[in-house]
């Protein structure tokens, strides 16, 4: 029987974590977000689109493999922001993360259902809207009642649903290259690569935060890292493979829908091929009938992303809770099957928010908002999060060092500061750079008064632990990290 960690079985392996990453990476995303890139770039170019984001993904994976690897908890970034950034401003980082991750996360699974609907409009085309949001929310309840149960059910069905996700986009795939036109996949507008031009670098950041927005998951096992089996070698492959996998499938799917689906027809509101690309490319190929089939297909892979997203972001808010940086009840399992019961519900809930927005906003705007949030308090801080541990716990046991450091982190800092800057530019009177920061600056504030409520730095001592240099090992067959026992007091202002 596999150990525990804070009442976490350790029973997941690299097929299920890698399987879970690819499920929350392709769901929906590249069937809704092709149209979009493509009206990004203004042209079939907007494959670079993908291979950027395919760049930034592979980047930020290798920053979140060392980590993951070292620092093997509930909560992913919760732990990782925590070690590094302890001894200067206490509990802040970690903090603010939960704030955002609740936030955040629940967004990104709000786009996939909102992408469901959509694709749903293909078999249900007289669906109203108020239809199309009752069936949006009854998935959402469908799938927080598939996750109330133990993770040793759910890998499971994660395993069943990556193999509809595989057969979904292979199918797609094949039809594609079947009938496949060169001359209409690599016909580029005049100026299309035209790199002085300003148009040219505003859609190409526009494509990039798209991109990445379809590699989103590559890290969702790392918030389950106290449910990973041998994680220091687990985790580093899951990641790593999984988008090396995805980059793949993309780049198919992208070349190959443009070479059946003229990339204008993409770009027109209200068409099949703007709302159902996936869709319209069985159609043409194969018929209506293999159609109706492969959108059956995309459902299920859609409804499996939101599956993973919510199974690894409702364990972000439950170490936090345990360790006094977010609210306490949030620290409680299920007696039963040992799951995080409010993380679970509370996105549970927010995603369903998140939803009902979403279908009466702009999809695109939706992206950028949410990932003008990630950013700050995640992709950048983790960038600063490697280099401070290397430096501030030199013996910290590192299974998995990033290859090729510093490189990696040079690109990805490159990356998230493009995305963010462009942010404006992309939404214009959507401001959600303004958004992003006056979210940040609210988890100040909430902080502060959660801060003098729990007499913790500023208004108390700063507790330094480094529970996992505490000489544990996290990596063997049921190990838990070191005790809080390896806690240290020091004063409200001084450093470590």
């Amino acid at each position: 029987m596999s150990g525990t960690e804070g009442g976490f079985v350790r029973r997941i392996g690299l097929f299920q974590a890698t399987a879970i990453n690819m499920s929350q990476m392709c769901g929906i995303g590249p069937f809704v977000t092709i149209p979009l890139m493509v009206a990004a770039f203004g042209g079939p170019q907007a494959v670079i689109g993908f291979v950027a984001g395919a760049v930034l993904a592979l980047a930020d994976g290798l920053i979140w493999a060392e980590l993951g690897a070292s620092l093997p908890g509930a909560g992913g970034s919760y732990v990782y922001l925590r070690q590094a950034f302890q001894y200067r401003s206490g509990k802040l980082m970690p903090f603010l993360f939960v704030w955002t991750a609740m936030l955040f996360i629940p967004l990104i699974m709000s786009t996939g259902v909102v992408g469901l609907v959509q694709y749903l409009g293909y078999l249900w085309p007289d669906m109203t809207q108020t239809q199309g949001d009752l069936v949006g929310l009854g998935v959402i309840v469908l799938v927080i009642g598939l996750l109330w149960r133990g993770v040793e059910h759910i890998a499971r069905i994660t395993a069943v649903m990556w193999c509809v996700m595989i057969a979904s986009v292979v199918l797609v795939i094949v039809a594609a290259f079947s009938h496949f036109d060169a001359g209409q996949a690599f016909t580029y507008p005049d100026h299309a690569f035209e790199l002085s031009s300003g148009h040219f670098w505003t859609g190409f950041a526009a494509g990039l935060t798209i991109g990445i927005y379809d590699y989103l998951g590559y890290n969702t096992a790392a918030y389950m890292g106290a449910e990973i089996k041998d994680p220091g070698r687990t985790l580093p492959r899951a990641i790593v493979t999984s988008i090396a996998g995805i980059m793949g499938i993309y780049l198919l799917l992208q070349i190959g829908t443009l070479g059946v689906v003229d990339w204008h027809e993409m770009t027109e509101p209200g068409s099949v091929a703007s709302q159902s690309v996936a869709s319209a490319v069985l159609e043409e190929t194969w018929g209506k009938g293999a159609a109706d089939v492969v959108t059956v297909l995309i459902l299920i892979t859609a409804f499996a992303s939101v599956f993973a997203g919510l199974l690894g972001g409702s364990r972000v808010p439950y170490d936090a809770a345990r360790e006094r940086v977010f609210f306490r009840p949030y620290g409680t399992l299920h007696p039963r099957h040992r799951f995080p019961m409010l993380g679970l519900a509370t996105m549970g809930v927010v995603t369903a928010i998140g939803f009902l927005i979403g279908r009466h906003t702009d999809l695109a705007t939706l992206i950028q908002l949410l990932t003008t949030v990630m950013v700050i308090v995640q992709a950048l801080a983790q960038i600063v999060a490697v280099t401070v541990l290397r430096r501030r716990q030199p013996g910290l046991r590192r299974p998995y060092r990033m290859w090729l450091y510093p490189l990696p982190s040079v690109v990805a800092l490159v990356g998230w500061v493009v995305i963010y800057g462009y942010a404006d530019k992309n939404s214009p009177g959507r401001h959600p750079i303004e958004w992003s920061l006056a979210w940040v600056a609210a988890g100040c504030v909430a902080f502060v008064l959660w801060a003098r409520v729990e007499k913790v730095w500023p208004f108390g001592p700063k507790e330094i632990s480094e529970e996992y240099a505490a000489g544990a090992d996290p990596d063997a067959e049921g190990g838990t990290p070191g005790t809080p026992g390896v806690a240290k007091a020091q004063g409200g202002t001084g450093d470590a």
